[in-house]
């Protein structure tokens, strides 16, 4: 029997809008997802949102709602948002559900029957005024640890020392302020602390999570595994604890069982299984897959594994972790307009542009990463639109004009040798979205894109057309075979552009399973393309910045003016201040490059310089010129730049051609041998054949050098 996967995104927490750092996981999860269905893999993916606990409780009442009205409406604007994200969930429920209920009883009886619920009396913090059990987040104080005020009741975020409510110095109710008691109360906790072999067995399996992950959690075994308290005191929104009087079960415990309670109102309505069972069953033949963000790994890795062991139930086989996102290099923040709701996105953008930029920087391991509105902008423009979006554009557009949407039969040439060596990397982009190393692909993808840019500039058929229509139309025939095999690798990261493209093309969905057994040509030859049309528009740096609406009277923090920025503003404002101490960086002689020794300047002259990283897409020796070369050079503008670059003697154009370089793009025009150079290559070395083209990494081209 093939083998059945369960892939799950953490619940969304029904108390407010979902924002763009939640998205990044829903993104991550999709284009997982997405990519085992273009492999054929029997694969489903279940979310729910998170419904249970005092805060909901609390919310509904100031809104003068039902806690379960009041998580209804969260629940329909939540769906929405990952529709119009494009998250290709199975299913999307609620942990309110009968389902739930019934899970979180079973697997409750199962750990109550194996002794593994202890009752225990505990003190907590209580409020006389509102006549409660204060959980962690609705009591405050000074951080016991570091001094710090207003903290909250289980840790601290200025030292992040994580401790007991009634460690807190001072504390008040954070619903009216004054102080609390302690009370004590009889809770039910679950047994954690037996199965601490085999939670370490489980850490080290291969796989199952983050070694670096792992390794952090195996503190929690140096201090003593902790029993867990599965249990809360009334009024509390959620499950009745059975056989307890005013008792709950903790919103931690119901949260995770919706994974299984998904599965089965699924199952329920489609059909396509018996019930849950025939996935969390442990006979089961199922790989489930959990993606989470590194603020709840101890919950997934630890407590719910144990849970599940006890319960006799099939545990997760994998655990995905993902960092945070930061916003313009700080910590996403509403007083800056930078915790961005999804909608306020969606009202603005196309949800392919910022999925396409997760991907570009997601790797397997829990880092942060960051979400710069400038580099949003530049990597779309210049690798999506500019780099994707026009190779599709260029040769789609003359096929379907002066060559009547025909495409040529299949022939050796470069163009057959184009496409097979694209073809060569498709194991190394299927590779990499196995491994989640999203931005691996990313790079081949894009990479796969240039060469076929390169391709067509070297072969112009837009100047062929006229004169030798056929070797025009083979020429774009294969520049389109390319732009399938991009639609077949991109489908899992902007599944609305690629729709849009395979129409375009007048082809079927190519598949990760399609391209197993593909051979040149791709496309069949004897059918026509449809009718192109741009896939994308280029972003705009107002439209971008728009997504950043700040509250009236809080500073907006321009794309720009990241504290990396200032920071580097401040370095090239010292560095110009005092001599160089290092060998001169030229440009590259014959394109207009200043003498060396020409003296001081202000760093206001400096400034004036625009530099950004280009990609060369072709290259060809000048006649009669020794030392040029005439590249063709991505700058993440519409069209390439045509540069004349005096770096001949050290370099051959095979030598450059797909190499990044640093560019001044402000430079006047200039004409060498009769062609019009359009900016300056930045080289190192005293020139001739000891000249070193200067690498800017693997930034996109159009990226800003400072």
């Amino acid at each position: 029997m093939a083998e059945k996967i369960l892939v799950t995104s953490a619940l969304p927490y029904a108390n407010g809008p979902i924002h763009i750092g939640h998205v990044v996981e829903y993104v991550q999860t999709d284009i997982y997802v997405r990519f085992l269905r273009s492999c054929g893999k029997n694969v489903v993916y279940f979310c729910a949102d998170d419904t249970h606990g005092t805060p909901i409780e609390l919310n509904a009442a100031k809104q003068g709602l039902k806690p379960e009205e009041f998580v209804a409406r969260w629940a329909e604007l939540h769906r929405k948002d990952f529709e119009d994200f494009d998250v290709s969930v199975d299913y999307f429920h609620s942990t309110h559900s009968p389902e739930n209920k019934a899970y979180a009883e079973l697997i409750y009886g199962r750990l109550k029957e194996k002794g593994d619920i202890e009752r225990r009396d505990i003190e907590q913090t209580y409020c006389e005024h509102d006549k409660r059990f204060l959980p962690d987040r609705f009591i405050k104080g000074t951080c016991p640890n570091c001094k710090a005020k207003d903290q909250y009741g289980d840790s601290c975020e200025k030292c992040g020392k994580a401790y007991s409510p009634t460690d807190l110095v001072d504390p008040h109710c954070s619903l009216c302020g004054n102080p609390p008691v302690r009370k004590r109360s009889a809770h039910l906790f679950f047994k954690l602390s037996r199965h601490e072999a085999f939670l370490r067995e489980l850490l080290r399996r291969p796989g199952f999570l983050h070694q670096g992950l792992a390794t952090q959690l195996q503190g929690f075994f140096e201090k003593g595994l902790a029993d867990w308290d599965i249990s809360r005191d009334g009024p509390y929104f959620g499950f009745a604890i059975p056989g307890e009087t005013d008792k709950y079960f903790y919103v931690w415990l119901d949260a995770p069982i919706g994974y299984i309670a998904t599965t089965e109102k699924w199952a329920q309505e489609t059909g396509k299984a018996q019930s849950a069972l025939d996935y969390w069953g442990p006979e089961s033949n199922t790989r489930i897959v959990h993606f989470i963000g590194k603020d709840i790994v101890y919950f997934h890795a630890l407590f719910w594994p144990a849970v599940l062991k006890v319960a006799g139930l099939h545990g997760p086989d994998e655990v995905k972790v993902h960092g945070h996102l930061t916003v313009n290099g700080e910590k996403m923040s509403k007083t800056r307009g930078t915790l961005i709701p999804a909608r306020d996105y969606l009202d603005k953008l196309d949800p392919s542009y910022l999925r396409f930029f997760y991907a570009a920087s997601l790797g397997p391991g829990p880092e942060d990463f960051d979400l710069s509105l400038k580099d949003f902008r530049l990597r779309v423009n210049g690798e999506l639109v500019n780099n994707v979006g026009n190779l599709a554009n260029r040769a789609l557009t003359m096929l379907a004009g002066p060559l009547e949407k025909r495409l040529a039969p299949g022939a050796d040439g470069a163009g057959k040798a184009l496409v097979e060596a694209a073809l060569a990397r498709v194991p190394e982009v299927r590779e990499s979205f196995e491994k989640l190393e999203y931005r691996n692909a990313i790079r081949v993808i894009v990479e796969i894109a240039q060469n076929a840019n390169a391709f067509l500039q070297t072969q112009a058929p837009w100047a062929k057309v006229k004169t030798d229509a056929e070797g025009a139309r083979a020429d774009l025939s294969d520049a389109a075979d390319i732009v399938y095999l991009l639609g077949a690798l991109l489908t899992p990261v902007i599944p609305r552009v690629t729709d849009r493209l395979f129409a375009q093309l007048g082809a079927p969905p190519l598949t990760f399973a399609g391209l197993e057994s593909a051979r040149y040509p791709l496309l069949d030859r004897s059918r026509p393309i449809g009718t192109p049309e741009p896939l994308l528009p280029r972003l705009e740096e107002e439209r971008v910045n728009a997504i950043i609406t700040a509250p009236a009277g809080a500073p907006i923090q321009a794309a720009a003016t990241t504290e990396a920025s200032k920071k580097g503003e401040k370095k090239a404002d010292k560095a110009a201040k005092k001599p160089a101490e290092v060998p001169v960086t030229q440009a590259s002689p014959g394109a207009g490059a200043a003498p060396a020794g020409s003296g001081e300047i202000e760093y206001a002259d400096f400034a004036k310089v625009v530099l950004k990283v280009g990609r060369i897409l072709a290259c060809e020796r000048v006649p009669d010129a020794d030392r040029l070369l005439k590249l063709s050079v991505d700058v993440g503008e519409e069209s390439p730049r045509t540069i004349v670059s005096g770096i001949a003697e050290a370099y051959t154009p095979e030598q450059v051609t797909g190499r990044r370089v640093v560019v001044v793009t402000n430079l006047k025009p200039r004409k060498l041998k009769g062609i019009e150079s359009r900016g300056m290559l930045l080289t190192a070395g005293p020139g001739g054949k000891s000249l070193s083209l200067l690498d800017p990494g693997e930034l996109p081209p159009g990226s800003e050098v400072k």
